[in-house]
């Protein structure tokens, strides 16, 4: 067995550790070549198993077997060949130590530089609907330990788990090596790449009820409603399964405010803003991913073509494009504008449609924050993208929201119920006038939607499928009516009103009665209702209770 010679001098600098023998078994074998081509060009010795040996050699490229190396062949149909001394003491040495260094002259081992593992496809197999046994057969054992021990072991070795580094690990063999920098962000992504590797292999097991252990006891039995969410909220004495684990994605400049740290994580398999990808723009802030949720909440409440667009999270203006409109979505955009242009600047703005060039056109033209979408129009994109900071981001193609929403508080969290359940029309009470028509129903309906983005307490004022006056945020709902209607100005006359939860006193109401609100909808339900149908019925206007409130806090 050939043992290559190191000279312990390389060993006193630890920045850049140039890359000598590399220790390469891959699943995914992308760009596999690409990466062997290199190695081989600069003088790597390549060290490989199975089949990622296989395809090294067939390209034309010296490649020695792990079993050349142990001096033992696979065992157990593969289940057994790199778990061994004279792998993994090549991976754990830390050779900025005169002891290791003697002892693997002692062991007549050799050291590996660079690490190219990624580990058996666990996920995809599950995905595939492929039987148990095909399943257990992929819970990779070898791959992790090398993975992690390499990660651990970063201040000699680099660990690459993913073919997008390959370029980056290419450049810094060529330049004479790996740094410090490079091999901690390459660990750390490695211990990531492990962990959800693990919890995916922890949840499969989890799910298999008929193997006789995990699900029940972790998530008590709930009502056969079809929905695995049910499971979350039945009563239980005990624990129940709901899984917080996330990749660290990007550490963000700061939170809320400087002197705050803040991260981004996305969740396993989330499709929503933390997964959206940016096309253009400056890096993401913590106030903009808030912001743009909101904005995307608002959006999506509306079947049809909408814009919402948010500044600290409640909405400047909300609209649908009207019926027959050439460009919805450019239509749907200038109304939410409209809304209230003051506030709009330095905005955040959410389409639950692709953006078309006609609205870039007019987003252009306004201080933006950031746009999130579907999708971009290439016209729209080239407009949008001459202004350098404004953010851009695509929405993941199966995005969808949140069906359940969680709240940190000290010593825990809370767990709800999204609230994505609008009350129709046709289930509303006539609480007082004569009943609208169509048209004023159906602007009644898109004022109760609206609403819900609106933090409490919430007033909104609409017309023609368009906010345009908005009270939010207030600690009574008077000043929250008072707010509406400045905010509206003359628009308020022959506006509809959206309240998010009942009119406790006739008070509120009057505030609206009298700037010309023509048909109100709210929930019902105050013990003073009657105070409030009365003010109501001495207007002439019709209000509808809907029984069901969207409180937003």
């Amino acid at each position: 067995m050939a043992v290559q010679s190191h000279d312990p001098s390389l060993y006193e600098h630890r920045d850049q550790v140039p890359v000598r023998r590399a220790l390469i078994s891959v699943s995914d074998k992308t760009r596999l070549l690409d990466l062997a081509s290199a190695l081989a060009a600069a003088g790597v010795e390549i060290v490989s198993t199975g089949s990622t040996a296989s395809t090294i050699r067939e390209a034309g490229h010296a490649v020695t077997d792990v079993a050349e190396v142990t001096g033992f062949a696979e065992a157990l149909d593969g289940r057994v060949k790199t778990l061994h001394p004279a792998v993994h003491s090549g991976l754990l040495a830390d050779l900025r130590l005169a002891d290791h260094r003697a002892q693997l002259e002692q062991l007549g081992f050799a050291p590996f530089e660079l690490v190219v593992v990624n580990l058996y496809p666990f996920e995809e197999t599950v995905a595939s609907g492929k039987p148990a046994a095909d399943v257990i057969e992929n819970v990779d054992i070898g791959g992790p330990a090398m993975v992690r021990a390499t990660a651990k072991n970063h201040a000699n070795a680099a660990i690459v788990v993913s073919p997008a580094r390959y370029d980056e690990v290419i450049s810094a063999v060529q330049a004479g090596g790996t740094t410090l920098e490079l091999r901690r962000s390459l660990a750390t992504e490695a211990f990531v790449h492990t962990a959800q590797y693990d919890a995916a292999v922890a949840n499969w097991f989890l799910d298999q009820e008929d193997l006789g252990w995990g699900a029940a006891p972790v998530l008590p039995e709930a009502e056969d409603t079809g929905d695995e969410i049910d499971s979350i909220f039945a009563e239980t004495d005990g624990y129940v399964g709901y899984e917080v684990f996330g990749l660290r994605e990007a550490v963000l400049r700061y939170g809320e405010n400087s002197h705050q740290r803040a991260a981004l994580f996305t969740e396993n398999e989330g499709a929503g803003i933390a997964q959206a990808s940016q096309l253009h723009g400056k890096e993401m802030s913590y106030n903009n991913y808030v912001d743009a949720d909101a904005a995307l909440r608002a959006a999506y409440d509306h079947e049809r073509p909408a814009v919402a667009i948010i500044k600290h999270a409640n909405p400047c203006g909300v609209a649908v494009a009207p019926e027959g409109a050439a460009d919805p979505i450019a239509a749907a955009h200038k109304l939410a504008h409209a809304c209230d242009p003051v506030s709009a600047f330095g905005g955040v703005i959410a389409a639950n449609r692709t953006v078309t060039q006609e609205m870039a056109e007019t987003v252009a033209d306004i201080f933006t924050e950031v746009v999130v979408a579907p999708g971009f129009e290439p016209e729209a994109l080239a407009i949008l993208s001459q202004k350098k900071n404004i953010r851009l981001l695509v929405l993941p193609n199966d995005f969808e929201p949140n069906p359940v929403e969680m709240r940190q508080v000290s010593g825990g969290f809370l767990l709800q119920d999204a609230d994505r359940h609008f009350a129709a029309a046709s289930d509303w009470e006539l609480a007082t006038g004569t009943p609208v028509d169509a048209e004023t129903l159906a602007e009644l309906e898109f004022a109760w939607r609206a609403c819900r983005a609106v933090k409490s307490n919430g007033i909104i004022l609409t017309h023609g499928g368009a906010s345009v006056g908005v009270g939010m945020g207030q600690v009574n709902r008077v000043d929250s009516c008072r707010l509406a209607v400045e905010r509206a100005g003359d628009r308020a006359a022959g506006s509809v009103a959206a309240s998010d939860a009942f009119f406790p006193f006739a008070d509120g109401l009057q505030v609206l009665l009298d700037a010309g609100v023509r048909a109100v909808v709210q929930p019902g339900g105050s013990v003073r209702d009657a105070e409030v149908i009365a003010a109501a019925e001495a207007a002439g206007v019709a209000m509808y209770f809907t029984g069901e409130r969207h409180f937003f806090h």
